[in-house]
């Protein structure tokens, strides 16, 4: 039987079918998080939070930041990239839109000087 669902399609509806990367997207889009947060969130092995982490981000749905702690350390919090998944039924299967979020200015900037500098 045909679904209508071309591979990428069939991956992203695979991807949120997975209850931690729901949560690791619900809870970043309210707002920044690190991987422990995500991992207390989910009451998930860390293991497992990054290799949703690692998928979310090789779909575009989640995206990094680097901060600063008070003693000059950087880490990485999660921001959610995803904003909107519409699905349509055709005739010949399943359409599906996916909608970004904007990332702004400054941490395009911070992104990309990342990018430059390794």
């Amino acid at each position: 039987m045909t679904t209508g669902v071309d591979p990428e399609t069939e991956e992203l509806l695979a991807l949120l079918e997975d209850e931690y990367a729901r949560t690791i997207i619900v809870e970043t889009y309210r707002e920044a998080q690190s991987a422990d947060a995500l991992s207390d969130a989910c009451d998930a092995d860390p293991s497992t939070v990054y290799r949703r982490i690692d998928r979310l981000q090789e779909r575009g749905l989640l995206r990094d930041q680097q901060r600063l702690d008070p003693n000059g350390h950087h880490y990485k919090v999660y921001v959610a990239s995803l904003e909107h998944v519409g699905i349509d039924v055709t005739e010949d299967g399943f359409d599906v839109a996916v909608e970004y979020a904007e990332e702004d200015a400054a941490d395009t900037f911070t992104r990309l000087y990342e990018e430059f500098s390794g």
